[in-house]
């Protein structure tokens, strides 16, 4: 898999992930010099080439100079992302057929910098963890477990019987802020087309909303989720 951009790429080396190689533009500077230096502190071989072979290499044409290849994406159990809770309870994150890779790429930062478990994507009509998500999320997906589950319905019956509340994040439901978001907690956010379908929402504990004031009638659900977390972590510190 190939993974470009300069954040994308230096996150990636800190990871400790394995890398097979890094391809560098010539003549080195600035943070390419620093992702030159962690690259060879951590042992990672590094080829130089013009910026015309980088343009070729490309999958994503947002390179910056720089594009390392290493294995593909390793997704982790949903158990792997469950026994990851810490003593302030579990906190995992369910998209529900969000297939632009713009929005899982957010997401993924989003649950990195949130502190979340992990997060669950299904196998079916949903994007995967690609070069384009990894440089999206800003190298975030080389940190946070990514579970790849056949059924997302059969993900959220395997949370609430290890003990989590499930929550579906939808336009109709009880304000988010006055809802106890401490203990173990899951929240769903769907595509910003079709939202969360009816039967995961029928599964779900209950429905949370953020409310909205504006003529616009719903949030990009990267942005929604982003809002939604943090008032998990916000309960969190509060306790």
């Amino acid at each position: 898999m190939k993974t470009e951009g300069r954040n994308a790429v230096l996150e990636l080396i800190k990871s400790g992930r394995q890398i097979e190689k890094i391809v560098m533009e010539k003549g080195a500077q600035g943070s390419l010099g620093r992702i030159f230096a962690e690259a060879r502190k951590a042992g990672v071989r590094v080829q130089f080439a013009d910026m015309k072979a980088l343009d070729r290499m490309s999958a994503t044409g947002h390179h910056q100079g720089v594009i390392a290849f290493a294995a593909e994406f390793e997704y982790c159990d949903l158990e792997d992302i469950i026994a990851s809770k810490g003593e302030k309870g579990g906190f995992v994150i369910l998209c529900d057929g969000i297939e632009d890779v713009h929005n899982l790429g957010s997401i993924i930062r989003v649950a990195e910098c949130a502190g979340a478990d992990g997060v669950v994507i299904p196998a079916q009509k949903s994007a995967s963890v690609t070069e384009a998500v990894i440089r999206i999320s800003a190298g975030a997906a080389n940190y946070v477990k990514v579970a790849k589950v056949p059924s997302l319905n059969a993900a959220v019956d395997k949370l609430k019987n290890s003990g989590y509340w499930v929550y579906a994040l939808e336009a109709d439901g009880k304000s988010i802020y006055s809802a106890d978001l401490t203990g173990n907690v899951a929240l769903v956010i769907g595509g910003e087309d079709s939202g969360v379908k009816r039967l995961t929402r029928e599964k779900c504990d209950g429905v949370l909303s953020l409310p909205l004031s504006g003529k616009v009638n719903s949030l990009n659900a990267s942005v929604a989720l982003g809002i939604a977390a943090y008032e998990v972590v916000r309960c969190r510190q509060a306790k």
